[in-house]
């Protein structure tokens, strides 16, 4: 039996399809089962609530022979070291209790980083807690998600810009959440490993800002450019959307950290996915964009 956490976001709706297709058995933790797919529903078994409760993961975790770990991002919590402590302590007394012997779960690219990454090194304090559980553990080091680009469709179909804060000629490591949920599904499927590991999961590309927007404009066949955003700027927004003081510097860390190379060391070691950012545009922007476009044109 394989435990997924988070089943309906981006990377665990992904896994748990591919675990079916696979032939696994699957126990899925959810906070609303009405939000999985009906047809996802009727094959997995279902314990709803949240991953924090360890009467929750009480229910969840008997005859677990694999857990899928993922903490679901909360802007609204004291910090983001408390906020991934909280669910790791939490699951390792449970993984502990049940004796789960393999953990997968979902980090990030940078372990050894020294300097405050904000989230990132909440996601680090996260794997030590972890890792201790006794639970043989692989934390998939994860840098850029391609998929964030997502929240910005509208920037890019309207004005044809995307922003980050990131230098607009430095390599920015990227990733595709498919190819996350194929290589968790492998190690899930394939319990003969032990000990404890992070691995880096990076993209084939080592794409600039610039770079992407050219690929961008040439799959969105229209100009796309980009707009590097000042940390104070992106703070400042941060408050006009009611960030406390504490998520603010949680993010604006992260940001920094990116910028600085906290993905860089891990190139040498990182198993590369088979997603492209090109092929991710057409496949994921692209459609994207069109279906944005076609809800308008429905309710002009």
């Amino acid at each position: 039996m394989i435990v997924v956490t988070t089943p309906t976001g981006r990377i665990g709706s992904q896994l748990v399809t591919r675990l079916l297709q696979l032939g696994s058995d699957v126990r899925v933790i959810v906070r609303d089962a009405s939000h999985l797919d009906e047809t996802v529903r009727e094959k997995v078994e279902v314990v709803e609530g949240s991953h924090a409760d360890a009467a929750v993961l009480d229910k969840a975790l008997p005859d677990a022979d694999a857990l899928f770990w993922l903490v679901p991002p909360n802007p609204g919590a004291p910090s983001a070291e408390q906020h991934y402590l909280t669910f790791a302590r939490t699951a390792a007394a449970a993984i502990r209790r049940h004796d789960v012997r393999h953990v997968v779960a979902v980090s990030s690219a940078g372990h050894g980083w020294s300097d405050p990454a904000g989230v990132l090194s909440a996601a680090f304090a996260m794997d030590a807690e972890l890792a201790a559980s006794g639970a043989a553990y692989r934390a998939l080091s994860l840098p850029f998600y391609m998929e964030n680009l997502l929240g910005q469709l509208d920037a890019i179909r309207e004005r044809g810009t995307f922003s980050l804060t990131c230098t607009a000629d430095q390599p920015l490591a990227m990733i595709a959440t498919r190819d996350i949920a194929v290589h968790a599904a492998d190690l899930l499927t394939n319990l003969s490993w032990a000990g404890q590991e992070n691995l880096p999961l990076f993209g084939p590309d080592r794409l600039t800002p610039d770079g992407a927007a050219r690929v961008m404009s040439e799959e969105l066949g229209r100009p796309v450019v980009y707009q590097r955003i000042a940390m104070d700027d992106f703070a400042a927004f941060l408050r006009t959307r009611g960030a406390h003081d504490q998520a603010i510097t949680d993010t604006l860390e992260m940001f920094a950290a990116q910028d600085h190379g906290i993905y860089d060391a891990d190139w040498t070691t990182a198993t590369i996915g088979s997603t492209n950012f090109r092929t991710w545009c057409r496949e994921v922007l692209r459609p994207a964009a069109e279906r944005a476009t076609e809800r308008e044109a429905q309710t002009a």
